[in-house]
């Protein structure tokens, strides 16, 4: 990170890269983003992603061409407002189970990672997945420190050009602790499918007519998980055991290590910003009064605040920090010529601190959201869920997880600073994560 943020500091919105045998051209300005990002011209993974390949296989995050236009099609409607809606119920519940750990140790300092990544795992296990897991089981702390060493052993393996020779790679000690882990990610998600697999075999699928035709993709049906809709594409031939389990795979770990990552910044920035703690309070009892009932879909749209400080700490902290592509065709960026079968990187994090765009682009202002400061703002500015044809399926999902975690958890604690910003020294392996615990005192609301 730190020498990422040399690079972008010193060249203005671009530079290259050569580490033998690879060449990449790294760009954070709006303008060369846009065109490597709104077509699919340039859509094709950078190679920097074959790190990934033994774990996610061709899942929709690393698939390219008609198969990744396929599966879209399957799982578009898994993401739509009416299937969404009925997640509220799930997320209230995960979310006050969460709640009830923090209330142990309400006062002390907490690292919040940990916490929220087990809110994070059983939220999309209970909504995408359709299954619901047991509390602190062995399988599921595996699998969460499974997925915390891949991370680890991913970044070494990022940074050592010689051990992308795969041949290489698998005779050293950090390729056989890969598979040592892949072997329990693998393990814990074929589970997942198992159970939900017996579940529709005993009860069937719950196909229910929808109401807005023209928005599905597959079916014109809507059902209850996502994991369903895979399922029931496996019985039409249009995908197969080993497709599921790739799809599984993705969305398992962007559906809830993204998240963990994006509440853990953000309830950090929460902490050290009263005032703004504050405001999201006021707003919550505008909506709620001094009642504690459900949150309904309706009562997000309504969160226009908390909506803003979000996007800012996604900003900030985006929990997927980087973009690579091949370039398909020779590309003119900043003025450059780009050869076509170059990689072409975007540092996110960096293209959403440009000055230009972003007046004082460290501080935390959630008002940089308003309306009226996003005016003529450049669309591909601000890209926290990726943009164009391969942009996040999950957004609306994961905005919605946050927004009511973040409201549930506020309504019955004061958010106390114990690290601060500047405390943070920032590691970039698949995800963005603090070198160290991010530790924030969760302290309980006198009862009115």
């Amino acid at each position: 990170m730190k020498l990422g943020k040399e690079f972008t500091t010193r060249f203005e919105g671009i530079f290259r890269l050569w580490l033998f045998p690879y060449a990449a051209v790294f760009v954070y300005n709006p303008e060369d983003v846009e065109i490597i990002m709104s077509s699919t011209k340039h859509s094709e993974k950078s190679v920097i992603y074959n790190i990934l390949k033994l774990w996610l296989r061709d899942g929709l995050l690393l698939s390219k061409g008609q198969k990744w236009h396929e599966r879209r099609k399957i799982l578009t409607p898994a993401f739509h407002f009416n299937i969404l809606k009925q997640y509220c119920e799930i997320f209230e519940r995960t979310s006050e189970r969460l709640i009830e750990n923090l209330k142990r140790s309400s006062g002390e300092e907490i690292d919040v990672l940990p916490e929220i990544s087990e809110f994070t795992l059983h939220s999309i296990c209970e909504t995408s997945m359709g299954t619901r897991l047991g509390d602190d089981t062995t399988e599921v702390k595996t699998y969460k420190k499974a997925i915390l060493d891949l991370g680890g052993i991913f970044y070494e393996r990022l940074i050592r050009i010689y051990l992308y020779i795969d041949c290489l790679y698998y005779l050293t000690p950090l390729g056989r602790k890969q598979k040592k882990y892949l072997a329990a990610v693998h393990s814990f998600t074929e589970n997942v499918i198992e159970q939900r697999k017996e579940y529709i075999e005993k009860n069937g699928i719950n196909f229910n007519e929808q109401d807005d035709e023209d928005s599905f993709s597959y079916k014109k049906q809507k059902t209850t998980a996502m994991l369903d809709l895979l399922i029931s594409a496996e019985k039409d031939g249009l995908i197969d055991r080993e497709g599921i389990k790739e799809e599984v795979d993705t969305f398992m770990f962007e559906g809830h290590d993204t998240t963990a990552s994006a509440l853990t910044f953000f309830f950090m920035e929460l902490a050290n910003h009263k005032n703004i703690q504050d405001k999201i309070i006021e707003e919550l009892k505008d909506i709620f009064g001094e009642t504690k009932r459900p949150i309904k879909m309706d009562d997000l749209a309504k969160m226009k605040y908390l909506d803003r400080c979000i996007k800012e700490s996604l900003r900030i902290y985006p929990p997927v920090h980087f973009i690579g592509r091949k370039v398909s065709e020779t590309t003119v960026l900043s003025n450059y010529t780009v050869p076509a079968g170059s990689q072409c990187h975007i540092p996110i994090m960096f293209l959403h601190f440009n000055p230009r765009v972003f007046k004082n682009p460290y501080d935390f202002d959630p008002d940089r959201f308003l309306p009226e400061n996003s005016v003529g703002r450049h669309p591909y500015a601000y890209i926290p869920f990726s943009a164009g044809p391969r942009n996040c399926i999950g957004q609306k999902f994961a905005i919605m997880e946050m927004k009511i975690a973040t409201a549930k958890i506020l309504q019955e604690f004061h958010l106390v600073p114990v690290t601060r910003p500047s405390d943070l020294v920032l590691t970039a392996d698949m995800i963005l994560r603090n070198d160290g615990p991010v530790l924030v005192k969760f302290i309980e609301r006198e009862k009115s």
